[in-house]
């Protein structure tokens, strides 16, 4: 049977592991999980777990571990074959037919799993030979136990083009190829790939040797690479390799994290320090494939980075990854080390607690997107600071989930517009330094320019809450306006939580085209427990489109959003104006305070007729 890898993935999925165990065994609610008396061992107090979520089960007390499929083979004692088809039946899934070529390479990768468990043997007794004593002296030096090399099963490639080839004849050189242990080129023998190497195996999730990675031991050779990977093969895919995850996984589960370094002999660094938890990709940037892995281990992994450029330009590149892929509970936390640091230097320097202490903080991946992003060009002028805008919008636009893209728009923004539109610093005013009104030009004192008539009118319009309730209440009356001011909403600011909240939801309703009806609105907000804005809380506001029938409701909510959010700036902006008119009494003072007076007089004259025209349609 051709039985893909993503075929068994997407088999998995669709069972529930939870209702398969429970036919057999009597399960209970655990929070989040499930428990059970172990059914592989005798035992009286519940230490049997199964995640539904990460689609595994696991018993503390006899280590029993394994998937769904696991579950029907090793419980139910089904045959492999017979445990896939039961289980796809009930997923509605068609088993692959009878594939000759497919059952041909599965026999041809159980022959190269032998190939690697043979290569492995060959260089763990060559790690303990004379010729090895280079390499164990560099393992010495980085402070690595005896344990720690047993464990993840360092060996070492002699400085020989035949070495590892003459060790296997029993392997025909083809084979050795394929495997990705020699190199084959036109015109001359195989050779060996890996020579004067430190060696490390790379395992699949069932622990058996699928790479190996080697790292330079003859610094003075800057022409090679200082680490070497095996090339892809049919065992290696290195877009879907996690290094150190079949340790990983189950000390996850003890310390509640799961952590991503950059290279595997940091994952080494760690383990030694006591952090088992920690994977490594394998050359490349973070694939969706591996997040997607991680994610199944723990909702949200802590990826930790070098302090260098390097790895501020890695941690970007994975989270431009996982943006897209983000759903509701599942996400990452970044952590970058001090500059110039990676995980062993660290430890080394400060000791295991320092890492641990790292370890537990971190970004979340929108505060590292607006860092990134806002350190990634000087923003000086006006255009620079909307090429941040734009270019922050634009990971926003990526992420598929449409609550999260609304919210994770709505938090840039806010960050975008507390920075560039950050209140300016101003001296001090002192009442000593007023100069006396002059009179000249026939000036008037800026409290005499608003009429006593035009302020009582907009304390009963205009206040902010009072007109962002009223916006609110127009935009539940009329939500195909939503998709075209979400942006603008998002960047109005209120201190009343019960208005925010309002806020909040509307922005993320306006990427769901299946909520944009009044009648799916206030359902949304009844089972939230939310009220919608009363009459009486914009008493005195009648704009038009708190019509039902407004003809133009999306031209009119759009200047009274525009005046909530321009409002603010405009009147710090004269309270400036008019305390450096009070200090300076200058012509270019008056004329500046006097242009912003104007400005404002028209935001409230327009929402003044705005009402005005409503009450008379009313």
């Amino acid at each position: 049977m051709a039985l893909t890898p993503q075929w068994l993935d997407e088999l998995r999925t669709r069972v529930t592991l939870s209702g398969v165990i429970g036919r057999t065994t009597r399960i209970q609610k655990a929070g989040r999980e499930w428990k059970a008396c172990c059914p592989f061992h005798n035992e009286k107090t519940p230490s049997f777990t199964i995640n539904d979520e990460k689609g595994f089960y696991h018993c503390f007390g006899c280590g029993a571990h394994g998937d769904v499929i696991r579950w029907m083979t090793d419980q139910r004692g089904l045959p492999f074959m017979d445990a896939v088809k039961e289980l796809a039946v009930e997923a509605g899934m068609e088993v692959p037919a009878p594939d000759p070529r497919a059952a041909e390479r599965a026999v041809q990768q159980q022959s190269l799993h032998d190939v690697m468990a043979a290569a492995q043997a060959f260089f763990v007794e060559r790690l303990a030979s004379d010729a090895g004593a280079e390499a164990r002296a560099y393992l010495a030096r980085r402070g690595f136990p005896a344990a720690i090399v047993r464990e993840f099963g360092f060996g070492f490639a002699p400085d020989s083009r035949t070495a590892l080839k003459a060790a296997l004849p029993q392997f025909p050189v083809p084979m050795l190829i394929e495997a990705g242990l020699l190199i084959s080129v036109e015109d001359r023998d195989p050779y060996d790939r890996f020579r004067n190497r430190l060696m490390l195996p790379i395992t699949d999730a069932r622990g058996r040797v699928i790479a190996f990675g080697g790292r330079i031991l003859d610094a003075a050779k800057t022409d090679a690479p200082k680490y070497l990977n095996s090339p892809e093969t049919p065992l290696f895919d290195k877009g879907r390799t996690l290094y150190n995850l079949q340790r990983a996984a189950p000390a996850s589960r003890t310390s509640g994290r799961i952590v991503v370094v950059e290279g595997y002999m940091d994952v080494v660094a760690l383990a030694a320090a006591g952090i088992g938890e920690a994977v490594a990709p394998l050359g490349t940037a973070l694939t969706e494939e591996q997040i997607e892995r991680l994610w199944r281990v723990h909702e949200c992994p802590v990826l930790c980075f070098d302090g260098d450029a390097a790895g501020k330009r890695a941690a970007m590149r994975a989270a431009t990854r996982a943006l897209p892929l983000l759903r509701p509970g599942h996400s990452m936390r970044v952590v970058t080390l001090p500059e110039g640091l990676d995980p062993d230097d660290l430890i080394k320097r400060d000791g295991p607690s320092a890492m641990q202490a790292a370890l537990a903080g971190g970004r979340s991946l929108v505060e590292l997107v607006w860092e990134a992003e806002r350190e990634a060009l000087a923003l000086v002028t006006p255009e620079d600071k909307a090429g941040l805008k734009a270019r922050l919008l634009d990971h926003v636009s990526t992420i598929a989930h449409p609550d999260i893209r609304s919210l994770y728009r709505r938090d840039l923004l806010e960050r975008f517009d507390a920075f560039a539109f950050a209140p300016r610093e101003r001296k001090p005013w002192n009442p000593a330094d007023r100069q006396p009104w002059t009179g000249k030009g026939g000036r008037t004192p800026p409290e005499q320019v608003l009429s006593p008539t035009n302020r009582a009118q907009m304390r009963r319009v205009g206040s902010s809450d009072t007109l962002l309730s009223a916006v609110i209440a127009g935009l539940i009356l009329h939500p195909a306006a939503l998709p075209s001011l979400a942006e603008t909403l998002a960047r109005v600011a209120t201190d009343d939580e019960r208005l925010g909240a309002l806020v909040g939801l509307l922005i993320s309703l306006s990427d769901r085209r299946d909520m944009l009806e009044t009648a799916g609105i206030e359902t949304i907000l009844a089972e939230r427990r939310l009220k919608p804005p009363a009459p009486s809380d914009y008493a005195g506001v009648r704009l038009g489109f708190l019509d039902p029938a407004c003809p133009d409701p999306l031209a009119d909510l759009t200047e009274a959003l525009g005046l909530l959010v321009d409002r603010p700036a405009l009147d710090e902006a004269i309270e400036r104006a008019t305390e450096r008119l009070v200090m300076e009494n200058t012509d270019e003072a008056f004329e500046e305070q006097q242009r912003l007076l104007k400005r404002k007089l028209a935001f409230e004259q327009r929402l003044l007729q705005m009402a005005r025209s409503a009450a008379e349609q009313n």
